[in-house]
């Protein structure tokens, strides 16, 4: 599946003329939860042509408690895309490894069999369980957090990924806007960074092959699309980067 590096989540509502003009600029992973109104009711009245251009990707949450119907969940999501074959199924917030059982696998691959997806994946915080899995060959599909005060998966994930070449999927490039907020102790006469400083970050990284944005409104997506245009970051931006990171992460992790 080729895709645009910058991919897009209606999460917070942008509004479907956003939608559309983030699809004129060439974003063709979408990604959705079963919420996505926006999202769901734009793929739903899109022409067959320019839904056979896109990636759609969507999801089953897992269950702290008890077990997800994944088919169940699976149905619905076809019918509220209006769609036949989802291109990109993810078990959605994996935390441990005894979460991803044989059982949920067996699925996703009957699903595939069936021609109901194109892949499946998960999204997951926990990095070395991702890293083996990467390096088993085990998904097609990974969506993880990175970003400047988290690049953990720089030592733990992306080294595994050559050996089966898996898409690699980035969220939260602003650390839940953490990265856009002055923090008390970083010097008054430097920099913070700035949210498309935040995607280049991520871009800048050979190894993810698309960044999610979920922008509020049209406003926040102009000033996404125009930090492509900027390409990667510099080595001075790098270093600004990886220093509020730093600072970043480690007021989070003082706080818990």
């Amino acid at each position: 599946m080729r895709v645009h590096r910058l991919g897009i989540s209606a999460t917070y509502r942008p509004g479907r003329d956003a939608l559309r003009h983030a699809l004129d600029c060439g974003l063709n992973y979408l990604f959705c939860y079963g919420f996505d109104t926006h999202l769901t009711s734009l793929v739903r009245g899109l022409p067959s042509h320019q839904r056979q251009q896109l990636v759609i990707s969507t999801g089953a949450y897992n269950l702290l408690v008890g077990h997800p119907n994944l088919r169940r969940t699976l149905e619905k999501r076809l019918l509220q895309l209006g769609t036949e074959c989802i291109d990109v199924f993810l078990f959605l917030g994996v935390t441990k490894p005894k979460h991803l059982t044989e059982h949920v696998l067996e699925e996703f691959a009957r699903f595939k069999q069936e021609g109901k997806i194109r892949a499946f994946g998960m999204s997951c915080h926990d990095r070395a369980f991702a890293g083996k899995l990467v390096a088993e060959g085990a998904l097609d599909v990974y969506m993880i957090r990175y970003n400047a005060a988290h690049r953990g998966a720089e030592q733990d994930i992306f080294p595994h990924l050559t050996a089966h070449d898996p898409g690699l999927v980035s969220y939260t490039a602003t650390r839940w806007r953490y990265l856009i907020r002055r923090q008390r102790g970083w010097p008054k006469d430097l920099p913070i960074p700035s949210p498309g400083q935040c995607y280049r970050f991520v871009l800048s990284n050979p190894h993810v092959d698309v960044c999610l944005t979920a922008p509020s409104n049209h406003g926040q997506l102009q000033q996404n699309l125009a930090a492509l245009d900027d390409g990667p970051l510099t080595e001075d931006e790098m270093h600004l980067m990886r220093a509020y990171g730093d600072l970043v992460h480690h007021k989070k992790k003082m706080l818990g």
